[in-house]
């Protein structure tokens, strides 16, 4: 009889090297966005407080085209759309020229992204059902925070399988179009078809520039327009930076076979990465992490909010639970197993990182509730769901860390031992 298909086996050696590549600049973007979230909240906090809210509410932009918006604001429509490009083209490439494009290594980190984003969601309305204005915050903890996760793990899982890594990308990245998907769909309150039916004309431009010339002085105008016009249709302006890195080509001159190298999307992804890891997601960090806590009475009231217990049971438990409960589901329906150098409690440590929500679930908050202390405190909620999860992942990362170092160390004693070089290890 043959052996059982294996889950989260490792990826081909070209899809290992560019995803590595991936992961060391969404982890350095993480440490900066932990560090400019930190500045944010104790900036807000501080007696100088009042210096960071005049900052946060600056408006710039031209009134005329009623994009005179606060600073804040610009970093979560503007900022935030540079974000939501890499995130497109990422999921573009996966699909179309990376290992995903294989239908059954596809199924699983699109299946536990929806579990992921089911369970947290089915917990946060039941904690809130009896409050229908609460309800409106029920994507929240839905979301996974690619930077902040990966620097995580690259800090506490630095022995765990490359495998696990590639699985916590791919279906945080996922995880990021359905939550965009459900923005555009739930949260947009005043809808203008004109200008969404006006923005697929820049689109068609950027794809049209994107396959045969592109070159930054169309790009960028067509891409600028793209988002004013969807920003305008009050669609959330992040949907357009999806939609414009969905429409780059992968391969080179419709070459195939060839994993997307060198092709438009890889150009791009390569040049605006770094500046969305960088620059684009710490600064938006740093403006929606100012939450003036308001001492100690405050805080604690806080604490006793159905909308922050919902938050937190949805993030840390339903998070962990949707993922590896799913990916379960996956192997027996499928009739798999799991990679040999895997155990159940490797994945329920990626399903702990993977409520780290904080980026997108920020922003989600920011959406829901226009009461400002109500949004407040739903932000409140996602701090310290990120601050639990990333606790407990902590603690079961270096457990296994340890574990993975063992086996990993026994293998190279047998390996010296027989004389025989690792099979798994590449000249």
């Amino acid at each position: 009889m043959s052996a059982p298909p294996r889950l989260l086996r490792p990826g081909s050696w070209t899809e290992t090297q560019r995803l590595a590549t991936v992961l060391r600049t969404e982890t350095a973007g993480g440490l900066l966005l932990i560090g400019a979230a930190i500045i944010g909240l104790l900036w807000a906090n501080s007696p100088w407080s009042a210096g960071y809210d005049r900052l946060r509410e600056l408006q710039i932009g031209p009134a005329s085209l009623h994009l005179d918006l606060s600073l804040g604001t610009w970093a979560a429509d503007g900022l935030l759309a540079i974000f939501f490009f890499v995130v497109g083209l990422e999921l573009k490439r996966e699909f179309v020229a990376g290992d995903l494009r294989d239908p059954a290594r596809a199924a699983l980190p699109i299946a536990a992204a929806v579990g992921g984003m089911v369970a947290p969601a089915l917990i946060f309305v039941a904690i809130n059902a009896r409050n229908s204005d609460a309800l409106s915050g029920w994507a929240i903890p839905t979301a996974t925070d690619i930077a902040f996760a990966l620097a995580v793990l690259a800090v506490l899982g630095s022995q765990l399988p490359a495998a696990l890594r590639t699985f916590l990308l791919t279906l945080a990245v996922v995880d990021d179009l359905l939550a965009v998907t459900v923005i555009a769909v739930f949260y947009t309150d005043d809808l203008h078809l004109g200008y969404l039916a006006a923005a697929a004309i820049p689109l068609a431009v950027f794809t049209l520039a994107a396959r045969r010339a592109p070159t930054v002085w169309l790009l960028l105008p067509a891409a600028l327009l793209t988002w004013g016009l969807v920003h305008a249709s009050g669609v959330h302006a992040t949907v357009a930076g999806v939609l414009l890195g969905l429409s780059v080509p992968v391969l080179a001159g419709h070459a195939t076979g060839a994993g997307g190298e060198h092709g438009p999307a890889q150009r791009f992804e390569h040049r605006i990465r770094p500046l969305s890891a960088g620059i684009a997601v710490p600064v938006f960090a740093f403006f929606a992490a100012g939450v003036h806590l308001g001492g100690v009475t405050a805080f604690t009231a806080a604490l006793t909010d159905p909308v922050v217990l919902g938050i937190i049971a949805g993030l840390v438990l339903g998070k962990a639970a949707g993922i590896t409960l799913t990916t379960y589901l996956v192997a027996r329906f499928t009739r798999s197993r799991l990679d040999d150098d895997l155990a159940w409690i490797d994945v329920l440590a990626i399903g702990l990182l993977a409520g780290i929500g904080f980026t997108v679930s920020l922003l989600i908050a920011g959406l829901a509730y226009d009461d400002p202390l109500v949004a407040d405190h739903a932000r409140v909620g996602v701090f310290l769901a990120t601050a639990i999860a990333v606790l407990l992942a902590a603690i079961l990362l270096t457990i296994r860390n340890r574990a993975h170092r063992a086996i990993r160390d026994a293998h190279e004693r047998d390996d010296d031992h027989d004389g025989i070089p690792d099979v798994h290890q590449r000249p």
